[in-house]
């Protein structure tokens, strides 16, 4: 169960009795998605490109997709759940406070588990931590707002931002060299800029702010839903959950709007079979069919996981349960993982290994790079190692409700 503010005791007891029983197929969700993020993960240390022509490699990246836009909206929701649907001052500095943690972490601990280096001048992460503790930090602003306007405010951002590019226009890259550059590239664009008085781009935005604060958002709206009984969220869920997914198909397959086209134009060869381009939108910044895309079947899974049981259920329950605990564990652990199996097999890639990961490690060595097999098996591997750790601390967060273990 997670931890609850004076808010949600101040909530109706028919509000607190729905949460307390639908919590769990919250966290059996995201749960599978930290699973499904060690795999991505894994394949950042393995050498495997993310995404390609051939069907066992763009998928390996496709399914990790999913993880983003499922963090983010259930953020939101567990947000509203936390609070109990009622703004207050004690919600906000939660989620203020959580934020800037999460900002910190970043940029520091997490940054050194992914580079197993402390060339900080050189190379600095703005990851999904980041933008998942700035987003946080935004809402702890957004939620004093009615509820139909929050939940306004997310759909505007995620279907509209992609008006952003259209009225910059040839512009961006003037926009982009100016001034106020690294602050647009924070909020939406993305990409490096220098900072700290160096020559060149040593800070990289890979999660910019703007639509994900509005996924978040969304996923706060929406936990007003999670609290109706049982049959009723499922109906929700699923009805909203198809209605994403058959606009996406609809978008996707016309080219109106919310993507590039996937279509090769005349002239021009394909990169790979017509499904592959079908599927393959854009995630930085996430357009709209990309959260289209993930969050329709994230909202079904939300109603079809309402209730189940099984062992495999309870291990993503307590994964779900943890989620930045396992994902403090998971980077250093594999990139150790990795490190390893470099010394066995291929020793010429261990300076690659210490290079600054995720996005600018440079080409892996020649040979060094894993198949499938065994990308598949290592993440096995670390996501049963992890259980016993985040079992462990599951139990100790449940007894220190109101201590550090509520931002950890």
């Amino acid at each position: 169960m997670m931890d609850r503010s004076p808010a949600f005791a101040a909530a109706p007891a028919p509000v607190r009795e729905r949460i307390a029983s639908r919590i769990e197929s919250i966290d059996i969700v995201r749960g599978a998605v930290m699973v499904l993020m060690a795999l991505d993960h894994v394949r950042v240390f393995s050498g495997v490109p993310a995404g390609g022509p051939t069907a066992g490699v763009f998928l390996t990246r496709w399914v990790t997709h999913f993880c983003a836009p499922a963090f983010f909206f259930l953020a939101g929701t567990s947000a509203y759940l936390r609070g109990g649907g009622v703004a207050g001052s004690s919600i906000s500095r939660w989620l203020a406070t959580r934020g800037v943690l999460l900002v910190l972490l970043e940029l520091t601990l997490i940054r050194a588990a992914w580079t197993f280096n402390f060339d900080y001048a050189h190379y600095s992460l703005a990851g999904v931590i980041w933008a998942l503790g700035w987003c946080m930090v935004l809402l702890a602003a957004i939620v004093w707002l009615p509820l139909p306007a929050i939940a306004a405010l997310g759909l505007a951002l995620i279907a509209g931002h992609h008006i952003v590019p259209m009225v910059v226009g040839g512009q961006q890259s003037a926009l982009l060299a100016s001034p106020a550059g690294p602050l647009l590239r924070v909020l939406y664009f993305g990409g490096g800029f220098a900072w700290g008085g160096a020559s060149e781009p040593n800070f990289f935005v890979l999660y910019s702010i703007v639509p994900w604060v509005g996924v978040m958002s969304a996923g706060y709206a929406f936990g007003r839903v999670m609290t109706r009984p049982a049959p009723e969220r499922r109906r929700w869920c699923v009805r909203a959950g198809l209605a994403a997914t058959a606009a996406f198909v609809l978008l996707r397959a016309l080219q109106l709007y919310g993507d590039w086209p996937w279509r090769p134009g005349p002239g021009e060869e394909p990169w790979a079979p017509a499904w592959i381009m079908f599927l393959a939108t854009t995630k930085y910044p996430a357009s709209l069919q990309f959260l289209l895309m993930t969050l329709g079947p994230m909202l079904v899974a939300l109603a079809a996981l309402d209730g189940a049981r099984g062992r495999l259920v309870r291990w993503l329950t307590v994964f779900g349960r943890v989620p930045l605990f396992f994902y403090l564990l998971h980077i250093p652990l594999i990139h150790a993982v990795a490190v390893g199996i470099a010394a066995v097999r291929s020793p010429q890639a261990l300076t690659w290994l210490y290079g600054n990961h995720p996005m600018r490690p440079g080409d892996p060595p020649s040979g060094y790079a894993w198949g499938l097999p065994l990308l598949y098996m290592v993440t096995l591997a670390v996501v049963c190692a992890l259980y016993w750790p985040c079992r462990w601390y599951e139990k100790v967060r449940s007894a220190r409700r109101w201590g550090w273990t509520a931002y950890i």
